[in-house]
């Protein structure tokens, strides 16, 4: 059998940590930051940890990890 591929989407957008867990960029940061406060533009900086089922789709996405 031929080896599976990886999503493109997902190799572009997600980091996986040692243990396991999925990171992605926070949302809601591309345009309008004028009427967000400032501890939402600070709460959202880096990255951020997706939800365990929403880990469970992304693995499937990419069978041999990112």
């Amino acid at each position: 059998m031929p080896k599976m591929k990886t999503k493109a989407s997902v190799k572009k957008r997600f980091k996986m940590t040692a243990t396991g867990k999925i990171k992605c960029g926070q949302a809601g940061k591309r345009h309008m930051m004028i009427r967000r406060s400032n501890k939402f533009i600070r709460n959202a900086r880096g990255m951020a940890v997706i939800s365990e089922p929403d880990t469970k789709i992304i693995k499937k996405m990419a069978p041999y990890g990112l």
